[in-house]
């Protein structure tokens, strides 16, 4: 979907003298503050922004003093993966 939205000249040339390309800077607002408001997950603002990796839209959104959601299930799964890569390692090294 195409979304066209208009802005005042001085403002767009605000952001152009900066080096902003105007159109992104709008994009990317609508990106931090959907995420913000919990109606973007990660992967949508991957998408929206073309970003490739997880690692970028984390890089992303801390520039714009956004944290990415970690709940206590994250937390545990992450737990759970690490204690499997470090079994797996173990079992190398014997």
């Amino acid at each position: 979907m195409t979304v066209t939205v208009e802005i005042p000249d001085d403002l767009a040339g605000m952001l152009a003298a900066r080096g902003v390309d105007p159109s992104r800077a709008v994009l990317e607002a609508v990106a931090v503050e959907g995420y913000r408001r919990d109606l973007f997950s990660e992967s949508a603002v991957r998408r929206l922004l073309g970003f490739e990796t997880r690692v970028r839209v984390h890089g992303f959104l801390k520039e714009h003093n956004v944290y990415p959601h970690y709940t206590l299930a994250d937390l545990e799964h992450d737990m759970h993966e690490a204690d499997r890569y470090s079994a797996l390692k173990d079992s190398f090294s014997h």
